[in-house]
């Protein structure tokens, strides 16, 4: 099954499972809209539920064409650059342009985008911790890829883990996820009372929240 949206079309795959009780409709990163629901539920049915929702389903694609095109390329603290491909495994910032090396694979971006955020994060880790409105325990730091969240806080561990995707980010997106972090040494749940840490902390942090939500 295949729908049409503009002048492309997009595949249909349909997931019925047994204890699945209502449909649910998902446009995933392969731009391909995903369908769940019972095992009893007709194509028929499917198609007439795909007709009926048509307004979420481009509204969901949309988003997902946004983040793809705000994700390609290089970018580095919240700037694109023009990438240049030279000779050699090198890579190299310039002004507006970034230069790499016809030899350079992704885990090599991934490791030179490492080397810059271990220093940056560790500074911005410790300024909140030093400006943190609470007692806190000093926490660790751990720097990774993650496919779904942005940071994740180990109070028992006192570790804190931020995705290596936000030196991609502009800077208050780091910030604002670290004191999120920070704040689940007060408050383990993301409960109103979390809320009410983070804010007296950062203030803005809504507006930070539904931008990161683009990404």
């Amino acid at each position: 099954m295949q729908i049409k949206i503009g002048d492309n079309y997009y595949d249909v795959v349909i997931e019925k499972k047994k204890g699945v009780k209502n449909t649910y409709l998902r446009v995933k990163k392969d731009l391909k809209l995903y369908v769940s629901t019972n095992r009893l539920v007709s194509d028929r049915q499917i198609k007439h539920t795909i007709e009926e929702n048509m307004k979420a389903i481009v509204s969901m694609y949309e988003k997902q064409l946004y983040k793809q095109q705000e994700n390609s390329g290089f970018s580095f603290l919240g700037k694109k650059y023009d990438e240049i491909r030279t000779t050699g495994k090198e890579i190299s910032l310039g002004t507006e342009k970034v230069f790499i090396g016809h030899d350079v694979e992704e885990a090599d971006l991934d490791k030179w985008y490492k080397k810059q955020a271990q220093e940056l994060f560790a500074n911005r880790l410790e300024y909140w911790y030093q400006n943190f409105d609470r007692k806190i325990p000093y926490p660790t730091l751990t720097i990774r890829k993650m496919t779904s969240r942005w940071g994740v806080c180990n109070a028992k561990l006192k570790r804190v883990t931020l995705n290596l995707e936000l030196i991609k980010k502009d800077p208050d997106c780091l910030d604002y996820v670290i004191v999120h972090e920070l704040s689940h040494f007060i408050e383990l749940n993301h409960s109103a009372r979390f809320w009410k840490v983070v804010e007296s902390n950062y203030p803005n942090y809504r507006e930070i929240r539904n931008k990161m939500k683009n990404y």
